[in-house]
């Protein structure tokens, strides 16, 4: 570790470890649910638990973004953060406003809107939270010594999501444009902006990782940004299909979305080829497994899965059901948690000076959890064909067709059984880490 602000990195990534771990909690009461053990309705419904577990994915991915730009901006910008005091304010005031948002869910206090439920007042200290963030990055790149391509692309990137998170706040009474501006926080994230960040993050694990000359994998890094705006801003079309917009989005949405899987088939081909190229055995192989898994599973869930269900053909029947929870599943997990375990993977032996990347439990949380998403995948895929076939095909009831599919989420607990052995073994691994050592600098 070169910087010790940089150890302001470990506590986000402690807090990222909390929320992910709870996460899994409420996926659980959901699948079990979905079986028709809602044994727990009466105290947290279907829709709540819905609603805390993709906000929880959201706050845990983007503890892990923060986390990872505090320990990369020092090395790339080559100074000390600008205030270590502010950065923790900051973090303490992100924690407080997650978890006043995940406990106001329980007491039904939100908007009530998919994906963006958290309630209007806390809107706005989420954005004064992300200014402050983005401040303290983007001053400590300005008074820097060096400005590199990596600390630039991920600075944009968090900056273009922390404005991009504006169009969800504005105000509209009328449900076809609260949905439009509702895709422009939620698309332009995911298939926008964090492609940006994912895209820097690599790049940074790439360049440690493989030794190969910063200048190669930073021109990659400008192709693969070049191909996400060029498919990823017309893409939020294949959203629009059916929510009272006007019919040319049918083939704006088609043909933008379907070049969609080209950034992530850049990243892959990137990823990989920049391994190759450097040819030596880091010192860090799970880190490289996290990095290369990352690019591999993005492709595969986000990009593939993702082009073959959001053609206007395919999307009239799949729109709305399990089909979209199989490929967003392994889309976040591939493109973006694979990405954040990566870094803290690679920063954890930097920030405690302890050389446990490469444990026994560290490679079983690498295999045992991409096995089970993958079989989650799966799984997910089986009920959501029988849910299209019953439901857009034979015409049954939804509520019929839910009970029809109980069995198959059997399966589905247990891969994310699987799925949560591999991670809490990967929390375990971090715990045994322990806290950094020495005393914080600037």
């Amino acid at each position: 570790m070169k910087y010790q602000s940089q150890k302001i990195a470990y506590w986000f990534f402690a807090v990222c470890m909390l929320l992910f771990s709870l996460q899994l909690v409420y996926g659980f009461i959901m699948g079990f649910a979905h079986m028709g053990l809602d044994v727990l309705h009466q105290w947290i419904p279907f829709n709540v638990a819905r609603a805390v577990h993709t906000n929880l994915l959201v706050m845990w991915l983007l503890s892990g973004f923060m986390g990872a730009a505090y320990y990369i901006i020092p090395e790339e910008a080559d100074r000390e953060i600008l205030s270590v005091k502010w950065a923790y304010v900051q973090l303490i005031a992100f924690v407080l406003v997650g978890v006043t948002a995940i406990i106001g869910f329980h007491f039904q206090w939100w908007e009530g809107r998919k994906f963006l439920e958290i309630p209007r007042p806390l809107d706005y200290l989420v954005v004064v939270d992300v200014l402050l963030f983005i401040g303290l990055i983007g001053g400590t790149i300005w008074k820097g010594k060096r400005y590199t391509t990596t600390s630039l692309v991920l600075f944009f990137g968090l900056l273009t999501a922390a404005l991009l998170y504006l169009p969800g706040m504005i105000p509209t009474d009328h449900q076809t444009h609260d949905s439009y501006w509702r895709w422009w926080v939620v698309h332009l994230w995911v298939e926008g902006v964090w492609e940006l960040i994912m895209g820097a993050i690599l790049s940074f694990l790439l360049i440690k990782l493989t030794g190969v000359d910063r200048e190669v994998i930073e021109k990659w890094l400008y192709i693969i940004v070049g191909f996400t705006f060029l498919s990823g801003i017309l893409g939020t079309g294949h959203h629009y299909y059916y929510i009272g917009t006007p019919k040319y989005w049918l083939i704006i949405g088609g043909v933008f979305g379907a070049l969609e899987p080209i950034a992530f088939l850049g990243m892959a081909i990137y990823a990989i080829a920049m391994a190759k190229k450097g040819g030596r055995n880091p010192d860090n192989k799970v880190a490289m497994l996290w990095t290369i898994g990352c690019a591999v599973m993005s492709f595969v869930g986000a990009g593939f899965l993702g082009f073959a269900h959001t053609l206007p053909q395919v999307n009239m029947y799949t729109h709305g059901t399990l089909v979209t929870a199989m490929h967003g599943h392994l889309a976040f997990w591939g493109a973006y948690a694979c990405l954040v375990l990566g870094i803290i993977t690679y920063a954890m032996p930097h920030l405690t000076g302890r050389k446990l990347q490469d444990s026994n439990s560290n490679i079983f949380a690498f295999w045992v959890s991409n096995i089970g998403m993958v079989a989650m995948t799966v799984a997910f895929g089986v009920a959501g064909i029988a849910q299209v076939y019953l439901e857009r095909k034979v015409g049954l009831d939804f509520l019929i067709v839910q009970k029809e599919i109980e069995v198959h989420f059997l399966g589905l607990v247990l891969a994310a059984a699987l799925f949560t052995m591999g991670i809490l073994a990967f929390v375990w691994n971090f715990i045994r880490f322990g806290k950094p050592q020495g005393k914080m600098g600037a």
